[in-house]
């Protein structure tokens, strides 16, 4: 399948895949009960939340079932503006910031070095990606740099509790908890850009569902946006409009090296072994995609003595994977014979409910790409399968015939969803996002048109 990250049209005006709003009148406080907030049908498609997953099932079997949004917490400082799951957990998310700082050097330079002229100041930056310890480290450079931040999470699992509560206990106003809803994960970012008395003039956004909602519910607040960094490819790709001034954060363009490596640490090290706890040495494994995320998974699983398939129909990457050594193949040639299944390509569909019907038993399937929507979950849902839970993020699909299938973070981005990516990698990524903002906020009326830009190699 395509190695590039395209997003197939997904989001894209007038595109099949065009962002839909169910109920443009919904009222946030007029919730439903819990049990009809897990099954909310898809009020917006193709989003970093599309799936019919009950989103409760991923929570800590330690925590207790009471939503974030029912709680009422303060901060130290008598703060209430934010919603975590448990405040009381900011110290060990401290830690763990402390942890991320030692690691990411680049950020860390650049907090010392740009504090003092406070190049952001004024600056009110509305985010939302992954909240881990890394972005952490990044949300307080930007406030030591002068800025004003709310933030929201991008995927409804990779969220660290404890990290949430420790910006919460510093003051910034973080919206996000592992395993929130659809409705959830919507109104946390409603309430990130919904406030009165506060105008973002930039935006951090990490797939473009934080674009889009402005767009959709609050078009006039781009009358005041200087700009947008946007982390990734698939993002990009769905925020190319006319009325939007974007910027793609070359984080994972100029970055691209460290995506080799790092994809290595992720399949060898991370997300996958430590999920699967499989001996990978003799397993025939089939990568979609042979982009740089592919090529790290390859060059991983190569390695461990895995026997690897790659699909690719960009003809350079395919040539690329044959002179590294791997068999260009059809997914429908091997799909009967492989043990696992990898997607890293950012397209929609590509694994259908075809496939998935002649993969052979215990097949692992998951993905490693950006978006949500490679493989399709959706049609799982089905009364003849049986959805049975192992483990937290491991689920096992079962057809009547009594063949199963085991489908990994529900078809949603299996490094943070499981895992996290190393932190050094995200140091760069990270320092490149701040960089753009710092250009954007501070580049003379006219710089920049309303187009897509990658962050200059000068930078």
């Amino acid at each position: 399948m395509a190695n590039r990250k395209k997003h197939s049209g997904n989001g894209e005006p007038g595109g099949k895949g065009q962002i839909q709003f169910a109920d443009q009148k919904q009222e946030f406080n007029k919730r439903p009960s819990k049990i009809g907030r897990r099954s909310l049908s898809r009020s917006i498609s193709q989003s970093s939340t599309d799936s019919y997953s009950s989103a409760a099932s991923y929570t800590d079997s330690s925590d207790d079932e009471t939503s974030p949004r029912d709680k009422q917490q303060k901060n130290s400082k008598g703060s209430s503006d934010f919603c975590v799951k448990n405040i009381k957990q900011a110290e060990f998310g401290r830690r763990e910031i402390e942890i991320a700082e030692q690691e990411m050097p680049a950020l860390m330079a650049l907090r010392k070095r740009a504090q003092g002229e406070k190049p952001l100041a004024g600056a009110k930056i509305v985010g939302c990606t992954h909240i881990t310890a890394q972005t952490a480290v990044l949300m307080e450079t930007l406030g030591a740099l002068g800025a004003q931040c709310r933030w929201a999470a991008c995927n409804i699992y990779s969220t660290l509790n404890e990290v949430a509560a420790a910006l919460a206990e510093s003051g910034f106003p973080v919206f996000a908890w592992k395993g929130e809803s659809e409705d959830d994960f919507w109104w946390c970012i409603d309430r990130c850009v919904n406030v009165e008395g506060w105008q973002p003039n930039m935006i951090l956004d990490d797939g473009g569902d934080l674009t889009h909602w402005i767009y959709k519910k609050y078009p006039n607040m781009f009358k005041k946006i200087k700009g947008i960094v946007e982390e990734s490819v698939t993002g990009v790709h769905r925020e190319k409009w006319p009325q939007v001034c974007t910027v793609g954060s070359a984080g994972l363009v100029m970055f691209l090296g460290s995506e080799i490596p790092g994809w290595e640490e992720e399949i060898s090290k991370g997300s996958l072994k430590r999920t699967t706890d499989m001996m990978f040495g003799g397993k025939q494994v089939v990568v979609c995609g042979y982009g740089e995320v592919g090529k790290g998974c390859c060059a991983a699983l190569k390695a461990m003595g895995s026997i690897v398939y790659v699909t690719e129909i960009d003809p350079i990457c395919a040539l690329q994977a044959c002179m590294d050594g791997f068999r260009l193949v059809k997914l429908n040639e091997v799909i009967r014979q492989v043990d696992i299944v990898i997607t890293c390509t950012g397209n929609k569909n590509v694994v259908t409910r075809e496939h998935l019907d002649r993969m052979k038993n215990s097949c692992i399937v998951c993905n490693m790409g950006h978006s949500n929507t490679e493989i399709d979950v959706a049609s799982l849902r089905t009364p003849e399968l049986t959805w049975e839970r192992v483990r937290s993020q491991v689920d096992h699909v079962i057809w009547p015939d009594g063949k199963r299938i085991v489908l990994l973070a529900e078809g949603r981005l299996l490094n943070l969803s499981c895992s996290t990516v190393p932190t050094f990698v995200l140091s760069t990524t990270a320092t490149t996002q701040a960089l753009a903002l710092i250009e954007l906020y501070n580049a003379p009326e006219g710089r920049y048109k309303q187009d897509v830009y990658l962050l200059p190699k000068k930078m």
